[in-house]
């Protein structure tokens, strides 16, 4: 895939492609992230078989969202990275659902320890992503917070409704990040049809 940068203005319909799929698919974690964040809310915290489920859904959706992520990349992109959080997402999943056993509390373990580590694999994704695509920086950040939110998520697990409220706010600082990434590869995708 042809990169971008001050010294190479030649652009390939591949970075177009992968720039407008990737905006899409931020979009749609930013929508996911807004109903799930209600639903944690308004009525997991009264209904612990609707929080069972939403805990389960979470990490699980976010295995779907990495493999939509490697079908938005070009077939010569190095995609270990999002492999890697696939599985470390299928591994949550099960996880969550064991955990969930001993109550919510240690599937809160389990959630903060899936969002440091996943959060460093953003990080990595967003540093490498950034010589090839502008808009950047919100998946750097996040991924460089999601390493602390974990840690607090983990510390906050067996306060009484503290935890839950610390998973919800990881949740909607990572809608915020995904929300200006679109933002941001939107005006890249404008920069990159106005150079092609």
């Amino acid at each position: 895939m042809t990169t971008i940068n001050q010294s190479n203005f030649h652009v390939s319909s591949d970075a177009v492609e992968t720039a407008k799929s990737l905006r899409k698919l931020y979009i749609t974690r930013v929508a996911f992230s807004i109903l799930w964040i209600i639903l944690v809310v308004t009525i997991a915290k009264t209904n612990n078989a609707i929080a069972t489920i939403l805990f389960v859904i979470y990490p699980l959706w976010d295995v779907i969202a990495t493999f939509l992520d490697i079908k938005a990349n070009p077939p010569t992109t190095n995609k270990t990275p999002q492999f890697v959080n696939a599985a470390i997402g299928v591994i949550t999943t099960v996880a969550v659902i064991i955990a969930l056993q001993s109550g919510i509390p240690a599937a809160l373990v389990v959630f903060g320890a899936w969002a440091s580590l996943t959060g460093l694999i953003q990080l990595i994704l967003g540093v490498r992503r950034r010589k090839s695509f502008e808009g950047q920086w919100p998946m750097i950040i996040s991924g460089g917070q999601s390493i602390l939110a974990g840690g607090f998520i983990i510390y906050t697990a067996h306060i009484p409704n503290q935890g839950v409220a610390s998973l919800a706010g990881y949740s909607a600082f990572g809608a915020f990040y995904f929300a200006l990434a679109a933002f941001r590869l939107g005006k890249t995708i404008n920069n990159l049809n106005a150079i092609a």
